[in-house]
């Protein structure tokens, strides 16, 4: 099963997840509860009180940046401005390699072991093909309409704030995105009923593990994904390290296995990063520009 989603900025902003938009702009988690309060000037006051003295500037600063950013969300509501792209595919696993539909994912397994003395992959999470039974798995792509980067040419803030928002609205997509593809697409959770606060918290089913983060950190994997959900399909090009353009993009997996968790790969020492390069089919060398961490 392929799809893409169309969505306007209006269904997608209710999932919008502040605290990484405060934490763009140099602010704590704590600011981003102005986002929880009532849009009337008594509760605006009171939460602007609720900080000590010293941090009360600040909590206003970050109200008016969250009313400019409400206010910029109101202008774009309407337009369908993010498309996601993702396909729902028959996959089995193969030591630390996902096999989708004959195309191999290969993954990296953690060095050291976590608190409970395991090294995770996340090939962990799908079932092995030794089983002889298929199991299922998720790719993705999601990006933002790039003409949102020309708008306030000479206006710096709100050029800056129009990025962050992009950013936010991206992954916000996704989320609705993954809900949508756990309860009816690939309806492997059809009676799921979460709250947005929930959702951001991760409280469903399976994981969603992005390319270029700490469970998935080889950007050319990008590659993989691009040639499985055509990338280009939600207006993604691809730069010659696996990046992604518009900027504001996220492709990854979607695995459904219950006890699927995200964890980070961690340190790579040489021997894995060569056996990863053999699995990978690429030079060592050319790898380690997908993957600056190494």
């Amino acid at each position: 099963m392929k799809r893409v989603l169309s969505y306007s900025v209006r269904e997608v902003a209710p999932y919008i997840n502040w605290t990484y938009f405060f934490h763009a702009w140099g602010m704590e988690s704590r600011f981003a509860t102005v986002a929880d309060v009532h849009d009337c000037l008594v509760c605006q006051s009171q939460w602007t009180n609720s900080f000590n003295k010293e941090e009360r500037a600040k909590a206003h600063e970050a109200l008016n940046l969250y009313q400019n950013a409400l206010e910029q969300l109101r202008l774009m509501g309407h337009q369908k401005l993010l498309k996601t792209t993702f396909r729902i595919v028959s996959a089995n696993s193969i030591d630390d390699d996902i096999i989708a539909e004959g195309i191999r994912i290969p993954c990296l397994r953690q060095q050291h072991p976590n608190k409970e003395g395991y090294t995770l992959c996340l090939s962990d999470f799908i079932r092995p093909y030794s089983s002889g039974i298929l199991d299922t798995i998720g790719l993705f792509a999601t990006s933002i309409d790039k003409n949102i980067y020309a708008l306030y040419p000479e206006d710096p803030y709100r050029q800056l704030l129009v990025e962050t928002l992009a950013s936010r609205l991206t992954e916000a997509a996704t989320e609705k995105m993954h809900l949508e593809v756990r309860t009816n697409y690939w309806g492997y959770a059809p009676n799921e009923r979460l709250s947005i606060a929930e959702l951001h918290n991760e409280r469903f089913q399976g994981i969603r593990p992005a390319v270029g983060y700490p469970s998935l950190p080889d950007q050319s994997i990008n590659f993989i994904i691009d040639e499985m959900v055509d990338m280009l399909s939600v207006g993604i090009t691809l730069t010659e390290h696996g990046g992604m353009y518009p900027p504001a993009s996220v492709s990854g997996l979607m695995i459904a296995h219950p006890q699927a968790r995200y964890f980070s790969v961690g340190n790579i020492g040489d021997d894995q990063f060569t056996e990863y390069a053999q699995r990978r089919g690429i030079e060592k060398e050319h790898l380690r520009k997908y993957m600056p961490i190494i």
